[in-house]
């Protein structure tokens, strides 16, 4: 899968105009809320934004920005997920997951040193990876997949347990959010 593939399935998945106030995101079309969409430039109503004009703030703000484009040199499955992540939970957020599972994937500081996990992806956090996938290949490329999607799970239900109102989300994240 190519990112204009992937960009084009989040994009279906998140829809069109939404402006539930249950929805901490508050008003959004194709998933950018209105205070992403004005930082990034728009300056329109959110009801009239392209998807190709989202898609160009997808791009800018949760691709190149947290470098998961520089992820994606060396998987482009992890840096999907990222991706995916980043958009409903924070890039930071995202970060965070990559490197508490490469911490606890690293065989005791063995692979690698120990992260400090602060979701910045910059040399270190590459550096972890590459080193990883390479130690590991293919089957632990898959199983960093499941773990940062049962942590993005687990992050689900905090959330709802923590905001009643996020419960009416819930089956809706789980199932287009978390893959297994």
């Amino acid at each position: 899968m190519k990112f204009e593939e992937k960009l084009d399935e989040l994009v279906g998945v998140e829809g069109g105009y939404v402006n539930d106030p249950a929805d901490s995101g508050g008003e959004t079309i194709w998933g950018i809320t209105a205070a992403v969409a004005r930082a990034f430039g728009y300056a329109g109503a959110m009801k009239d934004m392209t998807k190709a004009q989202a898609k160009e703030i997808y791009r800018a703000r949760y691709w190149t920005q947290p470098k998961f484009d520089q992820v994606g040199r060396l998987s482009a499955p992890i840096a999907y997920e990222l991706f995916d992540t980043g958009v409903n939970m924070g890039q930071t957020v995202a970060g965070k997951f990559l490197q508490r599972a490469l911490n606890v994937l690293n065989n005791g500081a063995t692979i690698f040193p120990d992260l400090t996990v602060d979701g910045a992806i910059g040399k270190m956090t590459l550096y972890a990876l590459e080193t990883y996938l390479k130690a590991r290949g293919v089957t632990g490329e898959n199983t960093l997949l499941k773990m940062l999607n049962a942590q993005q799970s687990v992050r689900y239900l905090e959330l709802a347990e923590s905001r009643p109102k996020d419960e009416r989300f819930m089956f809706g994240w789980q199932t287009n959010r978390v893959e297994m």
